[in-house]
């Protein structure tokens, strides 16, 4: 099975449910996860805060932040080649990464219906 690792900037919490707002990036990043988890399909989630270690012992991830800086975060690294930078894989990148069921992680995101730009029947709004 393929190794996924996910660093993550300095943050309060994981889950986006701290503070003031919620983000939902990270609200759907946690939910996946879960997912994945409850699938058997494990993904190691570092957060700069709570595991600095993992930034300075992973030499990819080293150099990385040496090259990039803590702005190139989140980061996400695939059997030790960081596939992923400055933000968190779509459901249906989980799922081609991890080579996954498309519809492991949910129904993949249709592109919506050309309709010249209207949205209403009979006529423009």
């Amino acid at each position: 099975m393929k190794k996924m690792k996910i660093f993550e900037p300095a943050m309060c919490c994981p889950t986006g449910l701290c503070g003031v707002g919620v983000d939902p990036e990270l609200l759907r990043i946690s939910t996946v996860l879960e997912t994945l988890k409850k699938n058997g399909v494990s993904v190691d989630r570092f957060n700069l805060s709570s595991a600095p270690a993992e930034f300075i012992t992973d030499p990819v991830i080293n150099a990385y932040i040496n090259q990039k800086g803590t702005e190139g975060l989140p980061a996400v690294m695939l059997d030790g080649t960081i596939v992923i930078e400055s933000r968190y894989p779509t459901n249906e990148e989980f799922a081609a990464l991890l080579d996954l069921p498309a519809d492991l992680l949910g129904k993949p995101a249709q592109p919506a219906e050309e309709s010249g730009g209207c949205c209403c029947s009979g006529g423009c709004c």
